[in-house]
């Protein structure tokens, strides 16, 4: 420590007298755990050699310090109201489920991100392994209701009086609706927190439509729309703060954008601070000395090693998490050892003024939302295009503080959330090499959220290739990575040493004709965007100028899966849907006629099913083989699943498990006419 310092002189000596001053008194923690309810998780269902599980249900008190470096880039925490003691609070409701013989947990704890407040079921064949799972409330500003779990965070002031600032806010819908929320983004529907505009009197406002993102906007008449609510009563119907309403309805045909002036900030990036505290509590052996409220049960749970899970915009908040250095709690320690990051290649935008962390990016809608600001890669290397250097590990790298991390996509986010940038840089000129502790796969052939139903938007299948199995044997990998140091796969994704990942056309892509099926090469590449001087893009942070401005002479490349002569992709992971295929599976779609025709549907794929003759399919023109000429008949199609199952398992892709589903599932599926499963 002599040296230490000998070595600052200064303002350095100052900073480290400081950190050496935080470092010897309180620490950022949660400071009262209140247990709401203890009871069988799922009757007392018993979990292979783990048994039954115990769910505990609560709120965890947090306080920080806004003035420790750990804290201060908080969004505002500055302007956050502090208790006597200078600190600021927040409340995070959690679900903890543990064995409920604490001897037979494997000690691993296992944190599942509520996405939107909403919470994934915990994985059966994980809970069979003893995992203890936590899932812990980060996002300010969810509504309370139908189970989504909710944080409290306060808004920020200036020396108590309010603050007001600029929004942009987009309004997509998918069928015609007289009233919506302020905040209801395509992904956030009614159930987010909106921020109230200043005055109901919008003269001075504008409100615009148009079919595509770069169309011309159309303005909409003042006296067409209000501050209100129509839901009971004709336009204009009730005044109100937080809600919109047009005269003749939002249109599914239509892209609506209103910049308003809106008070009240949350806090939101305290979220950031919550999983961190949460989970270094939890890795304390002496919880109940350290924090009297604990519980004897809660207390007890003996954590060894810390995994935490992202889905979608969940694996956004990961990617900020570790961006911004939360992976190192107040005592210098690492937070989690373990990452299980899907269907996620951006940021999150918790962080700023005015934050909206439920926002999408898209092609067709949120399109200038800032998320899709570099970094994109996990190492710290220079983006070309923005001129701007950094990686997502950068900061833990410095602290020794970087997790193990696997990265899953699915196919959409090729199309959808340009995840060729995370391995070939900006430019798309050549593969990056990719960490050590990291590992990248493509699930070829999905969609970001599996389903079997008739899209609305495009008219089509949707695309419902499952991912679940792919994504047990690799959270198995990564336990296993973190406990033993046993190496999971290799990463396999597309790549342009192999030819696997091209330009979106038709001549690189080779896209089948298929007959009925529009096609395009359309993908999201969102423009460099400028939210003004008082915006820091490098750490997604600060307060925006709305709109922002647009830089289209910088565009970035982006790539996609190539596909194969049926239209199924290459370079991933080929599961069983796609080694032994039925069908054509699609990451993308495209819109119909009266919902923005062309451009792509959201997160949606297709699923084309194969003709079952070879006569019928010559009669549709469809150049791709039937299912009579690629299996003969049910017995030959049941072979090459359990062939494939069994190379999927070798390969670690699959459980052993999960491949008796599979040849299961093969024998109830296989649709040919006439065609008894044996």
């Amino acid at each position: 420590m002599k040296k230490a310092f000998i070595l600052f002189t200064g303002k350095g000596y100052m900073l480290l007298l400081l950190l050496i001053l935080w470092c010897s008194s309180s620490f950022a923690k949660i400071i009262r755990i209140e247990v709401t309810s203890t009871e069988p998780y799922k009757n007392g269902k018993v979990f292979g050699h783990a048994g039954s599980y115990q769910q505990i249900k609560g709120y965890a008190y947090g306080e920080i310090d806004p003035a420790n470096p750990l804290n201060s880039m908080i969004q505002d925490i500055t302007l956050a109201p502090k208790n006597s003691k200078g600190l600021v609070e927040y409340v995070s409701e959690f679900i903890i489920l543990c064995p409920t013989e604490k001897i037979k947990s494997n000690e691993v704890l296992f944190l599942s991100l509520p996405n939107r407040g909403n919470v994934f079921g915990a994985e059966e064949a994980l809970l069979k392994r003893g995992y203890v799972f936590l899932w812990c409330a980060w996002q300010g500003d969810v509504l309370p209701g139908d189970g989504r779990l909710t944080m409290k965070v306060p808004v920020a002031t200036a020396n108590g009086k309010e603050i007001s600032g600029w929004l942009r806010t987009e309004f997509s819908v998918t069928k015609p609706t007289k009233t919506l929320n302020l905040s209801s983004g395509v992904f956030t529907g009614l159930t987010h927190h909106s921020y109230e505009t200043v005055s109901l009197d919008n003269k001075n406002l504008v409100l615009t439509k148009r079919v595509h993102e770069e169309d011309p906007k159309i303005k909409i008449a003042n006296s067409d729309w209000a501050f209100s609510d129509c839901d009971s009563l004709t336009f204009p119907g009730h005044a109100s703060t937080t809600r919109i309403s047009i005269k003749n309805g939002f249109d599914p045909n239509y892209i609506y954008e209103l910049v308003y002036q809106g008070k009240n900030p949350l806090v939101l990036g305290l979220g950031f601070a919550a999983i961190r505290d949460i989970t270094s509590l939890m890795r304390k052996d002496d919880k109940e000395k350290i924090n009297p409220s604990f519980t004897s049960t809660i207390d007890s749970i003996a954590i060894k090693a810390t995994i935490i899970q992202g889905v979608s915009q969940c694996s956004n908040f990961i990617r900020t998490f570790l961006d911004l250095g939360f992976n190192q709690d107040e005592e210098g320690k690492k937070v989690f050892d373990g990452v299980d990051a899907h269907i996620g290649t951006r940021r999150i935008s918790l962080n700023v003024r005015f934050g909206r962390p439920g926002g999408g990016g898209m092609q067709h809608e949120e399109h200038l939302f800032p998320v899709n600001l570099p970094p994109f890669t996990w190492d710290d290397r220079l983006d070309v295009i923005s001129g701007t250097k950094g990686g997502i590990l950068a900061r833990c790298a410095q602290t020794g503080t970087c997790p193990l991390i696997i990265q899953t996509l699915t196919s959409t986010e090729y199309w959808q959330s340009r995840a060729s940038l995370t391995s070939t840089g900006s430019d798309g000129t050549k593969d990056l090499p990719i960490p050590e502790n990291v590992r990248i796969y493509l699930i070829n052939g999905t969609e970001h959220s599996p389903m079997n139903m008739i899209d609305p938007l495009t008219g089509f299948n949707t695309n419902n290739n499952p991912v679940n199995p792919t994504l047990r044997a690799l959270l198995v990998a990564l336990e296993k990575w973190v406990i033993k140091g046993t190496l999971p796969p290799e990463s396999t994704y597309p790549t342009l040493a192999n030819g696997t990942l091209v330009e979106a056309d038709k001549a690189d892509f080779h896209w089948p004709a298929i007959p009925g099926i529009p096609f395009k090469g359309l993908v999201n590449n969102p423009p460099l965007l400028d939210f003004g001087q008082n915006f820091s893009a490098r750490g997604l942070s600060g307060e925006l100028q709305e709109p922002p401005k647009v830089i289209k002479h910088k565009k970035y490349r982006v790539l996609v899966p190539k596909v194969d002569s049926d239209g199924n992709e290459e370079g991933g992971i080929r599961n069983i849907a796609i080694k032994v295929p039925l069908g054509t599976y699609t990451g993308w779609s495209l819109r119909r006629k009266g919902y923005g025709e062309g451009d792509l549907a959201s997160l949606n794929g297709m699923y084309i099913p194969f003709k079952q003759t070879r006569s019928e399919r010559l009669a549709a023109r469809d150049p791709r083989l039937s299912l009579e000429e690629r299996y003969a008949d049910n017995e030959g199609y049941i072979a090459a699943v359990k062939k494939a199952s069994e190379d999927l398992v070798k390969a670690g892709f699959l459980l052993q498990e999960d491949a008796t589903t599979e040849i299961e599932n093969a024998k109830r599926n296989y649709p040919a006419k006439n065609q008894p499963v044996k």
